[in-house]
């Protein structure tokens, strides 16, 4: 406790705190493992920390740190939000309202999207990698994190989505030198000079049907740029789809997230913008998530 904390004459302890997260928590309907991670966040710990502090006295500071946490909280803001990060396979990433929070779903459009890099020998050879919408950045700095001879592109039309990408990017250490992260509406946010060069595009576009039932949280939460797509959600899908081929290297591949619902047409989409090989993954749910369409060879 610091001398400028001296005044709070503190009397309160994490333990205390922690109890009065859970039930909190639990009378507004959330989960009362919820309440641990408040207060780790609020006071700095990290795994078995809490644990030793529990007894320790809270200072003025933290307490008001964890006071506006849980009333957030309280009142529906998604946890995410409210520890202002989350963690995204290997990474800790910073997210707020600028963006969607990220998502297991996401993860396998990572995975499936390494595995075409692999295909295409990023193991021996420098590949290139697009990153549409990418929101927190966090597919494409996964992607950097885990490729170490990936340059990757990422782009997003929200100037707010960029400016958290770029938090992100920031933070992500010596990988962050192959990464940019540039302003625009899908592919006009590139060069020209990328024409027929990139090796994976890979996009969570917004594929959400306007009319959709949508949970709540989500609906009055995130930002509706990023989740709706017109009256059947292809609209942002069939404009990637569309000028994806001109982008990729011959052999290349496209990777896209998209409602399970609406694979078949996007898979559809892709063997006719000429796009072979087209085939659907499914996520961890077992539910169709990403569709993958190769570029003929050369």
């Amino acid at each position: 406790m610091s001398e400028d904390d001296d005044d709070l004459a503190a009397t309160i302890t994490w333990g205390e705190l922690l109890a009065e997260a859970v039930g909190r928590l639990r009378r507004a309907g959330h989960p009362e493992v919820e309440a641990r991670w408040i207060v780790e966040e609020a006071g700095g710990f990290e795994g078995e920390e809490l644990e030793v502090g529990l007894a320790e006295p809270v200072t003025e500071r933290a307490l008001v740190r964890f006071d506006t946490m849980l009333a957030r909280r309280e009142t529906g803001e998604p946890l995410q939000y409210v520890l202002g990060r989350w963690g995204f396979r290997s990474l800790d990433l910073a997210v707020d309202r600028r963006a969607l929070i990220p998502r297991p779903e996401t993860e396998v459009l990572v995975e499936v999207a390494l595995g075409e890099l692999d295909r295409l020998g990023a193991g021996e050879r420098s590949v290139r990698v697009v990153d549409l919408g990418t929101g927190s950045g966090a597919v494409a700095l996964a992607v950097a994190a885990e490729r170490v001879r990936t340059e990757v592109w990422a782009t997003d039309r929200s100037a707010d989505a960029v400016a958290l990408a770029r938090e992100n990017l920031a933070g992500l250490g010596r990988a962050a030198a192959r990464v940019r992260v540039v302003e625009g509406d899908w592919f006009a946010a590139l060069p020209n000079e990328l024409r027929g060069t990139v090796d994976v595009v890979v996009s969570n576009p917004p594929y959400v049907a306007d009319g959709d039932d949508v949970d709540p949280v989500v609906r009055d939460w995130e930002p509706h740029d990023a989740l709706f797509a017109g009256p059947d959600g292809l609209r942002d899908l069939r404009r990637i789809v569309a000028e994806a081929p001109a982008w990729l290297a011959p052999g290349g591949a496209l990777v896209v997230e998209l409602a399970p619902t609406q694979a078949a047409a996007v898979a559809g989409l892709m063997v006719a913008a000429g796009l072979v090989e087209a085939r659907v993954v499914a996520d961890l749910a077992g539910r169709d998530r990403v569709v993958v369409g190769v570029s003929p060879p050369a």
